[in-house]
């Protein structure tokens, strides 16, 4: 009997300590590198969707930060052959925000380049939102009227803005994010409802996961902490707005970090976790993307997130494939979902994870 106890506590330490192994070498930076590289390269090889798709709006922002990460020059060649394909062109929507995310990467790469035809499709398509009345207005009320929008546009407005030094830009994504945020934004929870049609009404009607709370989509405020990041990248400091954001991105941090489980993981319900299990990919990267984002750029405390950010990307690398694919990644939806594996991929769960590395990466341990 004490023989079996002793094999059994033997197993159990070996265990731990290849846990522990594994936790380590997920922070050692040449191996996030090449981590970022197979998952890049995956996914490159296995694409899903029209190169325009907001889909690939996240993907590819997440090729760019690998990019910049690891100076692949296979990588650069992937983003430019992006814009041969696309000729630089946003998706055919002019005023629907997921139609203009891939503009994102159009603009970080025209940086590096200053080729003028990277640059002019996002300003004549810019310059329609602002002159133009769309169907999203005449459908919704609103332009952003899902949460999701605020990571596909404001950081295309803004890095347009920085380009060109035309304000103009930053007034109109100021106008529409505050439409979004009066509409969808709960300030008891410090959370977004993914559309009106999740909104509890003052009779306190309206859809309820199983456990009686509010409906909030992980993937969802994972788009809106991560344009909040991508956003603030790009605001200058003495914006007048600045503030307006800087405090909706702490009050969400605060938030989630509360929600985080166990794993280090997030579910794709924020509020009922147990109706949901095993991890969510796609959630759970952009909330280490947004929150390590914050303790690099000194926004966030370090002692206070830097626990929620390492449990965060120790659980995510355990979602992905020896090949570099990213599993448990929730399929193409408006809420949470529970009909998804650890085969399920798509290309913004890639996405996710390239984010979160590449601000992982810049982490002082």
């Amino acid at each position: 009997m004490k023989k079996n106890l002793s094999v059994s506590l033997l197993i159990l330490f070996a265990l731990f300590v290849n846990v522990q192994a594994q936790n380590t070498d997920v922070f050692k930076k040449n191996n996030i590198k090449e981590r970022m590289l197979k998952v890049a390269d995956w996914q490159l090889k296995n694409p899903k969707h029209q190169p325009y798709d907001w889909t690939n709006g996240a993907f590819y922002a997440g090729v760019f930060a690998a990019y910049e990460t690891t100076k692949s020059p296979v990588i650069m060649n992937a983003l430019i052959d992006l814009g041969k394909q696309t000729e630089w062109k946003p998706g055919k929507r002019f005023d629907h925000a997921d139609d203009i995310a891939i503009n994102q990467t159009y603009l970080d790469v025209y940086r590096l380049k200053k080729d003028q035809k990277m640059l002019q499709p996002t300003v004549d398509v810019v310059k329609r939102l602002q002159t133009e009345t769309g169907n999203e207005v005449a459908k919704h009320g609103i332009t952003w009227w899902w949460c999701d929008a605020l990571f596909m546009a404001p950081p295309t407005l803004a890095k347009l803005t920085k380009i060109t030094g035309d304000n103009s830009y930053l007034a109109t994504n100021d106008k529409f994010f505050q439409e979004t945020y009066d509409l969808l934004y709960d300030k008891k929870e410090h959370l977004f409802a993914r559309d009106a049609g999740y909104l509890i009404n003052a009779s306190g009607e309206g859809k309820r996961e199983a456990n009686g709370k509010k409906i909030f989509w992980s993937r969802g405020n994972g788009w809106v902490l991560g344009g909040l990041a991508r956003l603030l990248d790009e605001l200058p400091r003495n914006y007048p707005k600045r503030r307006f954001y800087e405090n909706l991105y702490k009050e969400m941090a605060a938030k989630i970090i509360t929600l985080q489980q166990s794993d280090g993981l997030w579910r794709s319900s924020l509020l009922d976790p147990d109706s949901y299990p095993g991890g969510e990919a796609s959630g759970t990267g952009f909330y280490v993307y947004g929150l390590a984002w914050g303790i690099n750029n000194k926004i966030l405390d370090k002692k206070t997130y830097l626990p929620a950010v390492r449990k965060g990307w120790a659980g995510l690398n355990t979602l992905v494939h020896e090949d570099g694919k990213v599993g448990w990644t929730q399929p193409i939806g408006a809420d949470p979902r529970k009909n998804f594996t650890a085969e399920s991929w798509e290309v913004y769960g890639a996405g996710a994870y390239l984010l979160a590395g590449s601000e992982v990466i810049k982490l002082k341990l």
